[in-house]
């Protein structure tokens, strides 16, 4: 396999493949939203907002705009990455303190658990130093978890910000934060946007920025070949990915340096690219994905 993949990239003339599905902060496309969603992650770090909303499309782009982000953090900041939490309020604090690097001790409950919370965030605090708690895939916590995390920056007292809550997911967040029964959280939302999918104007280059990352010397999608792919996409890049990649794989076994319309035309035909049929209402990657 390894062999064959060596052939397909030496074909283009490329030196990693293009449309990996997996999270690269390398290949970045900054397309004005990504540029304006990424300004509100900063925004809302920098002025020590008690709670920063990031959603967006699935395959929209907001895991790899997140790791950028971790990667560029100043020191004086102890971040903490939960992806997909879930369960009780003491199985929260526990997700919570793991991420932060804390032994936990077994059986300890809630009260036990809050009390190691608090006294790391006020020896951080004397430290200089701030904790960024991080929710990746967000949509997933209940209205009950979401509720916990808004008791946790109560915490923070007077003008001093102990801990800031970035959460981070997908459309139906949203929903979830306009709760009646979440008004107080949603109060707590200083800082907050929601990403879209590409438009049709944006996938070429698009996908001409991701070839160029990998080693392309020139344009090897044809811009009729990049219409048919965001008709079929709807312009999500975790989609424009998995469909690229297929039409690269097909342009190489027909001998050809060029993905045209009908390559693209044919891999749709062929029943292998299974996300075409999903994204009439669901237009994550991005820019690389998630």
């Amino acid at each position: 396999m390894s062999h064959a993949l060596n052939i397909y990239l030496d074909h283009f003339g490329l030196h990693e493949r293009p449309f990996s599905l997996v999270p690269d902060p390398e290949f970045i496309f900054w397309s004005p939203v990504h540029e304006r969603a990424y300004a509100m992650f900063e925004y809302g770090i920098l002025t020590r907002a008690p709670i920063t909303l990031i959603t967006g499309e699935v395959g929209a782009g907001k895991t790899t705009l997140l790791h950028h982000l971790l990667k560029s953090l100043d020191d004086d900041l102890q971040v903490g990455l939960i992806s997909n939490a879930h369960g009780t309020r003491d199985e929260l604090l526990r997700w919570v303190l793991q991420a932060l690097e804390q032994q936990v001790p077994p059986g300890a409950d809630y009260v036990a658990l809050f009390g190691q919370f608090e006294e790391l965030l006020i020896k951080r605090y004397s430290e200089g130093r701030r904790v960024i708690l991080v929710f990746d895939e967000a949509q997933n916590l209940s209205r009950e978890s979401l509720e916990e995390l808004r008791m946790f920056t109560n915490i923070n007292s007077h003008k001093d910000e102990l801990l800031q809550l970035l959460l981070v997911g997908q459309p139906e967040l949203r929903d979830k934060v306009r709760h009646p029964n979440l008004t107080q959280f949603a109060q707590r939302v200083a800082s907050s946007f929601h990403l879209p999918s590409l438009d049709s104007a944006m996938v070429k280059d698009y996908v001409d920025h991701r070839l160029k990352v990998a080693g392309a010397k020139e344009a090897i999608f044809t811009t009729h070949a990049c219409n048919k792919i965001f008709a079929e996409t709807r312009g999500v890049p975790r989609l424009i990915n998995q469909l690229c990649d297929f039409s690269l794989l097909y342009a190489y076994t027909s001998e050809k340096h060029e993905v045209t319309e009908s390559i693209v035309s044919q891999v749709i035909s062929d029943g292998v690219f299974f996300g075409g049929g999903v994204v009439e209402d669901d237009p994550e990657g991005l820019v690389s994905q998630t």
